[in-house]
C-alpha cells in the first residue's frame, strides 16, 4: 500500500508541474534585457514588420499534453515577458494554430526582434482579458 501511495504522489507531482505549454527558444542574437516599463509590440500574423530591425531569435509554444492557461492572450503575455528578458521589443507571430480536436491550446511560432524606433507607433495586437 505504501508503494502505491508513493507512485500516486509521483504521478500527481509530474502532472502538476507540466500544466503549462512547452516553450522552446532559439536565440541567435540576444540583446540587453529590457525593463518592465519598456514597450513590446505584439504583431500578429497579418501585421507588417518595420525596417531597422535586428532578429534576436525564435520562440515556439506547443501543447505539453497537460497544458492549461494556453489561450492566445495568455501565451502572448508570456511572449512579451520572454521578449523583454532577451532584449527584443517586437514579437511577431509567424505561425498560429488554433485549438482543435487534438489540442485545446494555441500553438505559436514567434520571431523576436530589436527595433530601433518607437514601437508604440506600430500597428499591433492589443491584449485583452480572457
Amino acid at each position: 500500500m505504501k508503494q502505491m501511495t508513493q507512485i500516486l504522489f509521483v504521478i500527481m507531482a509530474v502532472g502538476l508541474t507540466n500544466c503549462g505549454p512547452k516553450i522552446s527558444s532559439n536565440l541567435i542574437n540576444p540583446q540587453l534585457k529590457l525593463s518592465v516599463e519598456e514597450k513590446v509590440a505584439l504583431l500578429d500574423v497579418h501585421h507588417e514588420l518595420p525596417n531597422n530591425i535586428i532578429k534576436v531569435g525564435d520562440l515556439r509554444f506547443q501543447d505539453s499534453g497537460f497544458s492549461t492557461d494556453c489561450s492566445f492572450n495568455s501565451l502572448m503575455t508570456r511572449v512579451r515577458n520572454e521578449a523583454r528578458k532577451n532584449g527584443a521589443n517586437i514579437a511577431k507571430v509567424i505561425d498560429k494554430k488554433t485549438p482543435d480536436l487534438w489540442s485545446s491550446c494555441y500553438r505559436l511560432k514567434i520571431e523576436l526582434y530589436k527595433y530601433v524606433g518607437d514601437v508604440s507607433t506600430l500597428s499591433q495586437y492589443k491584449l485583452t482579458l480572457d
